[in-house]
């Protein structure tokens, strides 16, 4: 999971996410007017991300770091837009900017490690996440994508740790609630995993991921008049559940999961 950084421009020129990392070298002198423009590409970025428009926030980046080329937040930021379509190694340069910019700063370290996940470098995603933990032992997002990366070497027992800290840390954290469950599926506590689901769908009735999960899991348990009902409302919720490779490869279940959703797309 991504973070967005969404910090006023002409704040982030000074204090940089409430640290001085721009006391690293010296400033210009920006004029009220530059700062305001910052500050309007900025809102523009961040709506267009809101429409799922990342092309154009991508822009609206990159002029905020022509105008102003020490700000991390936009090299981050314009990461996040490149990772979600998918321009992962043009990402990473990005990221790596951020960092070196703000080296103290976790937001770019977190960003980093999803755009590494995405290349199925988990060893160095792992490596991400561990400095957010130095840096701030209570970030559950960390935590979560520590876990994701975990899941990606296949260590899923490491990975459920990971996601149990997760969500001890932030107990609304839905999706790492829903990948703690999933990885419980993953190794065989099947009873535990549905129990958990079915946790979260009554908290989160319209969590779509949780909704396609039960589906699965019902479905290869002979309960097919659960799995069918929570089809519906997972369907009708995100399509995209019903695109294997999608599940497989973007949301990256495990692979029993993958396999029991499958199954039950064969025969509909």
């Amino acid at each position: 999971m991504i973070k967005l950084i969404g910090i006023v421009l002409s704040l982030l020129l000074v204090f940089g996410w409430g640290t001085p990392v721009m006391a690293q070298s010296p400033q210009p002198n920006f004029t009220q007017e530059q700062l305001e423009q910052g500050d309007e590409w900025a809102n523009q970025a961040f709506a267009a991300t809101n429409k799922g428009d990342f092309v154009t926030a991508e822009q609206y980046w990159t002029k905020i770091i022509e105008q102003f080329p020490t700000n991390a937040g936009a090299w981050s930021n314009r990461g996040n837009s490149r990772v979600s379509q998918n321009k992962l190694q043009a990402a990473l340069t990005d990221y790596n900017k951020a960092v070196e910019l703000a080296p103290n700063v976790t937001d770019p370290y977190l960003n980093r490690g999803t755009a590494l996940e995405g290349l199925g470098k988990w060893s160095d995603a792992i490596a991400d996440y561990n400095h957010v933990l130095e840096l701030d032992p209570q970030d559950a997002m960390a935590y979560n994508n520590r876990g994701n990366a975990k899941a990606g070497l296949g260590k899923w027992s490491d990975a459920i740790a990971d996601y149990k800290k997760s969500v001890e840390i932030a107990p609304n954290f839905a999706f790492a609630r829903a990948n703690y469950a999933l990885a419980l599926y993953e190794t065989g506590e099947i009873d535990p995993a549905i129990k958990e689901m079915r946790n979260i769908v009554r908290k989160y009735p319209k969590f779509a991921d949780m909704r396609a999960a039960l589906t699965a899991a019902y479905w290869v348990t002979g309960q097919k008049g659960e799995a069918e009902s929570n089809w519906v409302a997972a369907y009708g919720l995100d399509t995209r559940y019903k695109d294997i490779n999608w599940v497989q490869n973007i949301r990256r279940w495990p692979p029993s999961m993958v396999a029991a959703l499958d199954k039950f797309l064969k025969l509909q």
